[in-house]
Formats: structure tokens, sequence, C-alpha cells
């Protein structure tokens, strides 16, 4: 069973920065694909940003040029470096992993807040 753990959320002023950080259980050679999800109470989770297994990402349009999202092989994990944040990306941020046999896994998340 793959557990990934979460880090790096908290309260941080518009025009601020973040990194978030998940790491698996597990080697994250197993893994297709690695995600960063977010929900805001009320809406449906929206995909943030994924790369892939050979390395292709791609983001969701409300925040390309401000997310980028990365990856340590060794330390199996994968990051979402967060700039410029806005208000609006006030959220509950999911790290999530496709293994090759299909199955998805979901970190439990981490709360990010953008406020002055």
């Amino acid at each position: 069973q793959v557990q990934l753990m979460e880090s790096g959320g908290g309260l941080v002023q518009p025009g601020g920065s973040l990194r978030l950080s998940c790491a698996a259980s597990g080697s994250i050679f197993s893994f297709i694909a690695m995600s960063w999800y977010r929900q805001d109470p009320g809406k449906e989770r929206e995909l943030v940003a994924r790369i892939t297994s050979g390395g292709s990402t791609n983001y969701g349009d409300s925040v390309k040029g401000r997310f980028t999202i990365s990856r340590d092989n060794a330390k199996n994990t994968w990051y979402l470096q967060l700039n410029s944040l806005k208000p609006e990306d006030t959220a509950v941020y999911y790290c999530n992993a496709r293994h090759f046999d299909g199955i998805d896994y979901w970190g439990k998340g981490t709360l990010v807040t953008v406020s002055s």
C-alpha cells in the first residue's frame, strides 16, 4: 500500500510563494504520473499540475506561468512551487500518484491560504 504525505502548506500574503512537497512511501518509478490537485469547499477537485514518468508536465490554465511541478527521484518526492499567489489559490492541495497498475493514490491534503 502506497502512502503519500504532503507538507508545506500555510498562510501566505498575496504575491507570496510556497513550496509543497509530496513524499511517497515507495519508489516513484512505479508511478505513471504524479500530480497536484486542489479543492475549495463546495467545488470540484481540479487538476493543478502533473508530471509524467517521462518528465512531461502540464498545468491548469489558472496556474500556468505561476506554479511549477518537479520531482526528486532519489527522495521519492515531488514538489509544487507556487509563486505570485492570489487569494483564489486558497484551497486544500492534494497530491496524487497513478501507479502503473492503474490504481490512484492520494495524500490527505495540505491547506494553502492566501490572505493579507
